[in-house]
């Protein structure tokens, strides 16, 4: 069985390869996607050095091949905490898959499609499971590219009353508290603003500036101020 490494933060600094996740370290195996990607796009060829994770913390060192060779121990990458929660309202157009992504770049946890009273955009239940299935997809490819360890956990469509009871939770509003750890769960809200029953819902309210800023500016920059709040903060190991 191979030994186990903590290390510091997120993991490889991509001085090592590309960054792929597979299920399972020991026996690493590339999804034909992924291997399709790294053969025709980034031009693989057998020998080269990647990373490979389980998207639980998990990484070790590998080269392309068929199968991939593993090529070092493996080794878990740290936590930060508190864990970062963002719930955002889809926007018309293609900036909620923007959002997903720069959200997974930015080291946030737990990605939420949130629905509001005011909210343009509306899925069926179809179009919703379609959509969820997109972003993660999309969280998971972020995560390759910025070699993250841990996948982000994306969920939705949940309405303000389903994640108004959630420890630590706050909207983003004008006029709100400064962002702090102390509230690591944030919702945002859309363009037309919150109703008076979902801050009602939702009394905590944390400010962003002093300028009213578009939904998805506004979910990157609660993630922004969160994740840089956390930087110094203690690393979890458990995975």
């Amino acid at each position: 069985m191979a030994s186990v490494r903590s290390v510091p933060l997120g993991g490889p600094d991509g001085q090592g390869g590309p960054h792929v996740f597979v299920d399972d370290l020991a026996r690493p195996v590339l999804t034909s996607a992924d291997r399709h990607h790294l053969e025709k796009v980034v031009r693989m060829r057998a020998g080269d050095p990647l990373t490979a994770s389980d998207g639980r913390g998990g990484w070790r060192p590998c080269r392309f091949g068929d199968p991939l060779e593993v090529s070092g121990e493996v080794q878990v990458a740290g936590r930060r905490s508190p864990e970062i929660t963002i719930a955002f309202t889809p926007v018309k157009g293609d900036r909620p898959e923007w959002v997903v992504q720069k959200l997974t770049e930015l080291g946030v946890d737990t990605i939420v499609v949130l629905r509001t009273e005011r909210s343009v955009v509306r899925w069926d239940d179809e179009r919703a499971v379609r959509q969820l299935e997109r972003f993660r997809r999309i969280a998971h490819e972020a995560a390759m590219q910025c070699r993250r360890c841990h996948l982000p956990e994306v969920e939705g469509v949940l309405g303000v009353a389903e994640v108004a009871g959630w420890p630590g939770v706050a909207r983003a509003d004008m006029g709100g508290r400064p962002a702090a750890l102390g509230r690591p769960v944030v919702l945002i809200g859309p363009e037309g603003g919150w109703t008076d029953a979902e801050c009602e819902l939702v009394p905590d309210a944390i400010g962003l500036g002093d300028y009213v800023l578009r939904a998805e500016t506004a979910a990157l920059a609660a993630a922004t101020v969160l994740t840089a709040q956390r930087g110094g903060s203690t690393l979890n190991r458990d995975v």
